[in-house]
């Protein structure tokens, strides 16, 4: 899933440059975007956390999966509801096939929530930014539409709007021509921190199962952290050096 834009590097001189042109253009190339007014971002930031998923594909079937993706849709009101195509795909369901075996499974993909986003590296505006507890997000008041972001995602985590929008939600503001993807259900974690689940997880953890934990990959005795010590988990494209928010088992 790597793309063209693996390899280049982006010198910090001449990002401070397009951030600064770019930062004039959003003057002209969006005025009158009026998005709506959200929490408070840091409500309850928690500086000394990293939050991150354990995905156990091994608990997951396509239902599940397809389940998760309804669950995100739902929350944040980014799937049309009448029935119109969107791009949309905060998070999306993927095939996985053993090319040895022919065995076929199918896995949630969404916003890895790196360490070292390269989303955040190229973005001319800084509206791509990675908040101090881990997580990537988008600012639509300053995102110009550049896709310069969707182009750097090895993971292809996100997508552009390209349709009129209406109905948003207020925990879920959204705007034509911007970027968007999985925000961890931000709102959620403001609200909750560690005792936070995202729809994508509480979709599908019913009756004590925990397909999909949530937790802070920087307390060793969070229950993630636990079941990475216990069980072990991958990430997806390791070797990049992104270090990814988002585990997996079975994969």
């Amino acid at each position: 899933m790597a793309t063209e834009l693996d390899n280049i590097e982006v010198r910090p001189a001449r990002r401070d440059f397009l951030r600064g042109a770019a930062a004039l253009a959003a003057v002209t190339l969006a005025p009158g975007v009026l998005l709506l007014r959200t929490h408070p971002a840091t409500a309850a930031l928690d500086k000394s956390a990293r939050w991150g998923l354990l995905i156990d594909n091994n608990a997951l079937d396509e239902a599940d999966v397809d389940a998760c993706v309804d669950a995100c849709a739902r929350e944040h009101g980014w799937q049309a509801r009448d029935g119109s195509t969107t791009d949309a795909q905060w998070i999306r369901k993927v095939k996985l096939t053993d090319r040895a075996s022919g065995h076929v499974r199918f896995a949630p993909l969404m916003c890895q929530h790196c360490a070292e986003p390269p989303c955040v590296d190229v973005c001319p505006t800084g509206a791509s930014f990675k908040r101090t507890d881990g997580i990537v997000l988008v600012n639509k008041h300053t995102c110009i539409g550049c896709r310069y972001c969707m182009m750097a995602c090895p993971y292809q985590a996100r997508s552009f709007i390209h349709e009129n929008l209406k109905d948003q939600l207020p925990i879920a503001p959204r705007g034509k021509g911007t970027v968007e993807s999985c925000t961890l259900c931000v709102h959620r974690i403001d609200r909750d921190g560690a005792r936070a689940v995202p729809a994508c997880a509480a979709a599908v953890n019913r009756g004590g199962r925990k397909a999909i934990l949530f937790g802070n990959l920087n307390d060793p005795d969070s229950e993630i952290s636990r079941r990475l010590r216990e069980l072990g988990g991958s990430r997806l494209r390791a070797d990049l050096g992104t270090d990814p928010g988002v585990h997996y088992r079975g994969l």
